[in-house]
């Protein structure tokens, strides 16, 4: 994530591009949903906590995405009600700074939970994150860079939200460490649904604003298979 907001505002990759790398992230954690976490959680055959975990899940993405779109409301709203001096430094645009957060705090509890189910799965997992995250260093810089900020401070400000990542990473294999049974699957589950609800509304609904290509459409089918491949012989 630092790394991409540090080529954020030291060039900014044109749209295409980053359509590009957002295809590319959701072929890559689709894949690793398809064939790592999905096998796992179909093999137990425990229909009841798979339906509560799934459902857990899709309630969770659907009330972040509420807060979120509440936060992003509030934080357009604020320039045109507040007067900033010229002297004062361009104030920070919260409501997306916790959205984010939230975001990387999800994204680090996936990663608890993918190591959970093992440590290839968690593997594939982070290394899909990071491309993931990358894109969102992307973007998030621009948009501090467009606010005003410098690009010392737009790097600094990822990398400080970046921090969540490892907080939710930690709390994720803290609570699940030595999870077995009825409560594994539940979280894997939880995990199932939320990955799902990544590709489908966050990343293929932004890579999307793009007019499609065919190159771009590759994108996604060529990180689907390139992790398919990589999970057989792993």
């Amino acid at each position: 994530m630092i790394a991409g907001a540090g080529l954020a505002v030291w060039r900014a990759p044109g749209p295409q591009l980053r359509s590009a790398i957002l295809h590319f992230a959701a072929g890559v954690i689709f894949s690793v949903v398809a064939v790592e976490l999905l096998p796992d959680i179909v093999q137990h055959h425990a229909p009841y906590e798979v339906a509560l975990g799934f459902g857990l899940g899709v309630a969770a993405m659907l009330g972040l995405r509420t807060l979120t779109q509440r936060l992003e409301k509030q934080a357009a709203a604020a320039p045109a009600s507040a007067v900033v001096p010229a002297t004062t430094a361009a104030p920070l645009p919260w409501g997306l700074l916790v959205a984010i957060g939230i975001d990387i705090l999800i994204d680090g509890l996936l990663l608890g939970i993918g190591f959970a189910a093992g440590a290839k799965e968690g593997t594939l997992l982070a290394i899909a994150l990071t491309i993931e995250l990358l894109s969102l260093g992307l973007a998030t810089a621009v948009e501090l860079r467009d606010g005003g900020h410098s690009k010392g401070r737009s790097v600094a400000i990822v990398a400080g939200t970046s921090l969540m990542l490892l907080l939710g990473a930690g709390i994720g294999t803290t609570v699940l460490r030595g999870a077995t049974g009825n409560v594994l699957e539940i979280v894997l589950s939880f995990g199932l649904a939320a990955l799902l609800f990544l590709v489908t509304e966050e990343l293929l609904t932004e890579a999307h604003e793009e007019a499609e290509t065919p190159l771009l459409t590759l994108a996604f089918f060529v990180g689907f298979l390139l992790f398919l491949l990589l999970g057989m012989v792993a």
